[in-house]
């Protein structure tokens, strides 16, 4: 079934496009251990700092266990004669683990490269008669990273979604067009501006605030939910977070990103420390669904969203999209929404743009 032309048309207009850390801790001596097998060492508990012995050596705290003593008076470590007995103080009863001592120093950690993916030119170049010259997009996304607690971030989850912060086609039909398709330029632009106001000194309040102005420059205020946004901002800055992940949050909690899989963003000595969540954000939450329900009935995406660290996160073309079919999506999950929230849009509309933009302002 080809998709009507009237939808064809709304999509176009609405979505469419024309194309064109360091790391955070301060022990030198590391030790990482695979303790639930499931291929690297990025999780709870699998990565510690050692401690130095009396003897200058460092004993790593993953699976210690107390050695054992001889009837020669000699310590022994059960777990194995290859494993050295450390005493931290060389008085006290030493142990052993399993696990060897790093000194990153001389083996510093290893870091992906974070690729910057602005994704598809808005306002490419046109004819006389306003057609584009180059490619339509239809609900085309961008490449994110998030990272969910390691060694790179301190622990801390920096994947955290808080809510729904980016409220999808909010405000009036016109409003919610430029909404629709400023999203991702907003989003960017507001976190690059609480990122970059944080690491030049301001404190996490100031920068929230300096974001949350930066948002509204470029997303109908009514579209953001700016208290959420601003404790997010703060929140995500403390936890020692970098932009893209500020900006995969606040659209993945949002409900616009498919997330692709899993992969290895920092090694040490070949151990993976820290691991990446890699997804594909789209302009709104209908782009996401769309996006999931419509690439396995095209040839085009047989092999799905591509390589997990670079996924293919592009639009649809126009003679794609005219060839899915509807009937087979499930698009109960934005109905439903839309439904639950349309009464209340007609009564403060006005309302909240007005509120939206002094608490942005205020703050």
């Amino acid at each position: 079934m080809r998709a009507p032309k009237s939808l064809l048309a709304w999509a176009t207009l609405l979505l469419a496009t024309c194309g064109q850390p360091q790391l955070a801790h301060a022990q030198q001596w590391l030790c990482a251990a695979d303790l639930n097998g499931d291929g690297d060492a990025a999780d709870d508990g699998e990565i510690a700092g050692c401690t130095a012995s009396a003897g200058g050596d460092h004993l790593c705290p993953i699976e210690q266990t107390a050695c054992t003593m001889d009837a020669s008076g000699g310590y022994a470590c059960p777990l194995g004669s290859q494993y050295a007995c450390l005493s931290a103080d060389g008085v006290s009863a030493p142990s052993c683990s399993p696990h060897s001592c790093i000194d990153t120093a001389a083996n510093p950690v290893e870091e992906e490269v974070v690729v910057d993916d602005p994704g598809t030119a808005a306002d490419g170049e046109v004819d006389a008669d306003g057609n584009c010259l180059g490619t339509i997009e239809i609900f085309g996304g961008r490449k994110l990273r998030c990272r969910p607690p390691g060694l790179s971030v301190t622990f801390q989850n920096c994947c955290k979604d808080k809510d729904k912060i980016i409220k999808d086609g909010m405000g009036s039909s016109i409003s919610s067009i430029g909404t629709k398709i400023a999203i991702a330029k907003g989003v960017f632009t507001g976190m690059k501006a609480a990122y970059t106001a944080f690491k030049a000194g301001a404190t996490a309040s100031q920068a929230a605030s300096a974001g949350a102005n930066a948002l509204i420059v470029g997303i109908d205020p009514t579209s953001i939910a700016i208290s959420l946004a601003i404790n997010f901002m703060m929140e995500v800055l403390l936890q020692g977070c970098d932009q893209q992940d500020m900006e995969a949050g606040m659209l993945r909690g949002s409900g616009m990103c498919h997330e692709v899989g899993a992969y290895c963003s920092s090694k040490i000595l070949g151990i993976c420390v820290q691991k990446a969540k890699s997804q594909c954000c789209f302009n709104s939450k209908l782009g996401r669904i769309i996006q999931e329900q419509g690439r396995p009935q095209l040839k085009a995406f047989a092999s799905g969203w591509g390589d997990v660290k670079s996924p293919n996160c592009r639009g649809f073309t126009a003679q794609e999209f005219q060839a899915l079919d509807f009937s087979k999506m499930d698009l109960s999950e934005y109905y439903t929404e839309i439904k639950a929230r349309s009464a209340d849009l007609i009564q403060s509309d006005m309302e909240e743009r007005v509120d939206a933009y002094l608490n942005a302002v205020q703050n």
